[in-house]
């Protein structure tokens, strides 16, 4: 795929994963949150609970499961750039991180949320 192809069929995973979420009861209030030094594909309230939620689209399965490419480094990076966001609340709430795999078999989408997937990385408030 070229490098255009390949946003778009992530931006394509991120409208379902956000679809599903909100099927599933998530107030969404953020997507592709940046800032320098790095970004959550989506923030939702999950009732109470603040929640980072990393998506990650696969053509297949054929290689390795979506999930597989939220290594130490990424975990890191998400960590990092949840704690600069939770910094504006000035009582900071319950929060989370959820894992979005998406991956296709015969052409449909197959969508796996993986809840409380890890815990903040080596950082401390």
């Amino acid at each position: 795929m070229t490098e255009k192809q390949t946003r778009l069929f992530g931006q394509k995973g991120e409208e379902l994963a956000a679809d599903f979420l909100k099927k599933k009861g998530y107030r969404i209030v953020e997507q592709n949150f940046r800032v320098s030094f790095g970004e959550i594909d989506i923030i939702a309230w999950d009732r109470e609970t603040l929640v980072f939620i990393e998506v990650k689209t696969r053509k297949s399965i054929r290689y390795a499961m979506p999930f597989e490419a939220v290594n130490s480094h990424k975990i890191k990076k998400l960590s990092d750039t949840a704690l600069f966001y939770l910094k504006k609340f000035k009582n900071i709430p319950p929060a989370r991180f959820d894992v979005l795999t998406i991956y296709y078999e015969s052409g449909k989408p197959c969508i796996e949320l993986i809840r409380d997937a890890f815990e903040l990385s080596n950082t401390v408030f």
